[in-house]
């Protein structure tokens, strides 16, 4: 490999009448640590016997083992005398070097307005570097300083050299001596990375021809294709605090009754859903003590605002179911009662609709000194124990983060008996649940718990087909609207107990638990594992999960060279392997041409090109 350098111009202080060689490239070549080779090689290896040679050829070794060719031309009459010549001289350079003398003006003029439109017209994606070379005289110090006017009449400035430099999209440098600073460093070091580019455009270019070569001599590899996209899974919406909504309108499991001071029915409500948002419920409810909540203010607020009435001779109490009614609970406070409606509507939302209940109290209240004894009251209710002002700003606050995770959640009355009201036996253990969140959030309760049905009516409800921990993970979503299966059998098991129950979204959750946790495993981890994906299909289908279903099939045929190998693979329905073997993947057409061309440069007609 070689690179081709042209030099163009005389950089002496004027024109040679003799035949020595141009000193900055002389010099580059005697000086640089990257061109090997004496001067006794160089001179003798330069072309030209004439007095006057037209251009002197050097040939050198750079990086070891890349050839070098310099035409230096010192002369410009070549674009002159020969066209031929200087044409096939710059159309074969790699890169251009265009010298002058800072000192001799009229040339520069002359090489400027005749000749450059030349070059112009002959370069071709070439890099160009222009050197202007010496001191300008009557100067101690080089001025590069573009708005220097002093030495314009004798001199170039700096700036006719950069405003040539970008008429050719060149690089320019000002040599102010041909020492080893200006040569090595900063003439070579930009000649030098010039030379690298060429390097590395010629291998590219060889790479490409070769490659060339090679797809006339023989098979070309077969292009493996791209998979098919997988099925995409869509996550279906959260529900949550619709369902807690609901609950409030439905009056269905009904356990606590609100009385205003007149003993007049004011609302219905669930002790777990005030409980799970207030600590003033939990101590009115018995939930827990004094002792264990330690506010003083939130203890006040208890005794100020309700009261308990057990009385048998209470209005109304002959007409309440028998069993377990009701707890009656009278509201101290009238103005607290009027507004308590919207109160627990607001709870029953989620406890984030803040500025929609400071608006319902102000429709109902007139008075705003009544208004903010009321507002006041309902934030002490959702206070967290030994919190001081925690809802100084409920506004923000709350709507950046609902009381449903803000204060004691459901999951903390999930598998305890606190205010539970029913209890599942599973495999020979009991679970206690309550009825209002599993009618409010799976409907299969919800016909179970109001229909007439035995459950209705019995506590304890026995249940099979699922184990504990499958059934509490239902729960657990039941309560939370969330879940994290151990594993893939697991979360099979959870969407098997979510389709008996018909809780589609937990559905949904279980499928994007296995699609997440298969595609994250690698080849060998499939090829690997003691999972049974033929079997894990076939459940999905045997229950209804069609889009994991669909995934597992599609699954199956990309990775069809580890799973065809398994022996759970023979139990493919003859449907199922139909698609699987039209989708599969890698086709059967790139395996056969793949074996056909390994086949081809084993072979003994296939020789080696390159060596």
């Amino acid at each position: 490999m070689s690179i081709h350098i042209v030099a163009l111009g005389n950089e002496g202080d004027a024109f040679h009448q003799d035949s020595r060689p141009s000193g900055l490239i002389r010099a580059y070549l005697g000086r640089s640590p990257l061109v090997s080779g004496d001067e006794s090689s160089l001179l003798l290896s330069a072309s030209g016997a004439a007095a006057r040679p037209v251009f002197t050829e050097y040939q050198a070794s750079a990086f070891g083992n890349v050839k070098l060719v310099v035409h230096d031309c010192p002369v410009w009459d070549i674009f002159d005398s020969d066209w031929y010549t200087s044409r096939n001289l710059i159309g074969g350079a790699d890169i251009i070097v265009i010298k002058y003398n800072v000192n001799d003006k009229f040339s520069f003029h002359e090489v400027k307005d005749n000749y450059i439109p030349v070059i112009k017209r002959a370069l071709n994606s070439v890099p160009v570097i222009i050197a202007a070379v010496g001191t300008r005289q009557n100067e101690e110090l080089p001025c590069t300083c573009p708005l220097c006017t002093s030495d314009r009449g004798s001199c170039v400035s700096t700036t006719e050299g950069i405003q040539l430099a970008k008429e050719l999209g060149a690089t320019y440098l000002e040599l102010h001596s041909l020492d080893d600073f200006y040569i090595g460093k900063y003439f070579g070091g930009v000649l030098e990375y010039f030379m690298i580019q060429a390097l590395n455009q010629k291998t590219s270019e060889k790479m490409k021809r070769r490659k060339m070569s090679n797809s006339f001599h023989g098979i070309r590899p077969p292009q493996l294709e791209q998979p098919e996209k997988m099925p995409v899974l869509k996550a279906e919406a959260s529900h949550y605090n619709a369902d807690l909504n609901n609950l409030l309108f439905c009056c269905q499991c009904v356990d606590v009754v609100f009385y205003s001071p007149d003993l007049k029915e004011v609302a219905e409500a669930h002790k777990i859903v005030l409980c799970a948002v207030s600590h003033v419920f939990m101590l009115l409810f018995s939930v827990k003590s004094p002792a264990d909540i330690q506010d003083s203010s939130i203890i006040q607020t208890t005794q100020d605002l309700f009261t308990i009435n057990r009385d048998p001779a209470f209005p109304g109490a002959s007409q309440e179911s028998l069993g377990n009614p009701p707890l009656r609970v009278i509201v101290k406070d009238a103005f607290f009662c009027s507004c308590l409606s919207d109160i627990l509507r607001f709870i029953y939302s989620g406890a984030f609709q803040w500025e929609e209940l400071e608006d319902d109290i102000r429709k109902k209240l007139k008075d705003s000194g009544d208004v903010s004894n009321v507002i006041e009251k309902v934030k002490c209710i959702l206070k967290t124990p030994g919190k001081f002002n925690c809802l100084r700003n409920c506004k923000t606050y709350q709507a950046r983060k609902p009381l449903w995770f803000y204060n004691t959640s459901l999951k903390f009355f999930l598998n305890k008996p606190m205010l539970a009201d029913v209890v599942f036996e599973i495999q020979g253990t009991t679970v206690p649940a309550h009825r209002a969140i599993l009618v409010a959030r799976c409907e299969v309760m919800a016909a179970m718990f109001n229909g007439n049905y035995m459950e209705a009516k019995s506590v304890l409800i026995p249940v099979y087909g699922v184990s504990k921990e499958t059934f509490l993970s239902f729960l657990e979503y039941l309560y939370t609207d969330s879940c994290c299966p151990a594993g893939i059998f697991q979360a099979m098991c959870l969407l098997i107990c979510a389709e008996m129950y018909q809780v589609s979204r937990l559905q949904h959750i279980c499928e994007l638990f296995i699609i997440t946790q298969l595609q994250s495993m690698p080849s060998r981890e499939l090829a690997s594992m003691n999972l049974d994906i033929v079997d894990l299909l076939k459940k999905a289908k045997f229950h209804h999960s069609d889009c994991l279903s669909t995934w597992l099939l599609h699954f199956i045929a990309t990775n069809y060279l580890i799973f065809s190998q398994k022996p759970e693979f023979q139990d493919l329905s003859v449907e199922e392997r139909s698609f699987v073997e039209k989708h599969r993947w890698p086709s059967t057409m790139y395996l056969k041409q793949l074996a056909e061309y390994r086949k081809y440069i084993h072979s003994r007609k296939c020789r080696c090109l390159v060596m």
